[in-house]
């Protein structure tokens, strides 16, 4: 049985380029689910310079047509067998009518193109993207740069360790989702964790030296991915350990060996539990594939 049922599309009608909906309707028809397409559309600049009577024709005018463009994108995919319904109406505040949709719909996941926000705009507001990762219930599924509107190659980024088991539990449903993903699209699954050792956090210890202390940390490290790849049957050449910073790590291994999605968990920790819910944030604005952050 397939874990998706249900598939929420939000999209910004204006964007009529955007891939997200191929993606959507791609998944929805491997998976069997139906799909719901929500245009929230934000105010329209400059409206309130107009008279009364002109603002409602503009207004109307401008939902009408999207209301006519979306209809025509449903009517297409119905013709492909996919189960859509379509919903077209104003946003009073795009961050929690998203959310509002998501807690009233309760899909399995929430598709959305990947919206790029420039470093300023970032320091001084909350991306809505970075918004979703934080607060949105369900798996969230972020379209980037990938052609590809079925997945070829899933990778699942893991993090491992041997005191924090809250790991643990993340990294399976990680897994978990990257594998039902990946059986659904008839995709390659492949495990990846980004290695980070810091000497920011190792010390003289013991009596062993810096690059004893290291050495013997990244065995122990590499034991424990070794057994969580081989609890899930992961095969030896879609295992792979990498040392450095995972933001560096990740975006490297999409680019050279075209992944199509990386599975993450929305926060995960990095050692001492430090808790670094930005490496996936930063990730949507430095690999060439989509997301998907349970």
């Amino acid at each position: 049985m397939s874990q998706y049922q249900r598939l929420l599309l939000m999209i910004n009608p204006a964007l009529r380029h955007s891939q997200a909906i191929n993606h959507a309707a791609a998944l929805a028809r491997a998976s069997g689910a139906s799909l719901h397409i929500a245009a929230l559309i934000p105010p329209i600049k400059g409206l309130s310079m107009l008279e009364e009577g002109a603002r409602e024709q503009v207004s109307k005018h401008y939902l009408l047509d999207h209301r006519d463009w979306l209809q025509g994108q449903a009517d297409n995919l119905r013709d492909r067998g996919i189960e859509v319904t379509t919903e077209v109406t104003w946003a009073e505040d795009m961050k929690q009518d998203i959310i509002d949709h998501v807690t009233d719909m309760q899909p399995d996941l929430l598709i959305k193109q990947i919206q790029h926000e420039s470093t300023l705009k970032r320091a001084f507001l909350t991306a809505l993207d970075w918004y979703l990762l934080r607060h949105c219930p369900i798996p969230v599924y972020l379209v980037g740069g990938s052609s590809f509107v079925l997945p070829r190659k899933v990778v699942a980024a893991v993090e491992v360790s041997e005191i924090e088991p809250a790991d643990n539990e993340l990294n399976d449903l990680i897994i978990k989702q990257a594998r039902g993903l990946a059986m659904q699209c008839n995709a390659e699954l492949h495990l990846l964790y980004a290695c980070d050792i810091s000497a920011a956090y190792l010390a003289d210890f013991g009596g062993l030296t810096l690059a004893e202390l290291t050495q013997s940390l990244r065995r122990d490290l590499e034991k424990s991915f070794l057994r969580l790849a081989g609890r899930y049957g992961v095969p030896s050449d879609r295992r792979h350990l990498i040392e450095g910073h995972p933001v560096r790590v990740l975006s490297e291994f999409a680019n050279e060996h075209q992944v199509d999605v990386i599975v993450m968990g929305k926060v995960q920790s990095h050692g001492m539990g430090k808790l670094l819910g930005s490496t996936t944030e930063h990730i949507l604005y430095q690999v060439p594939c989509c997301v998907l952050a349970v």
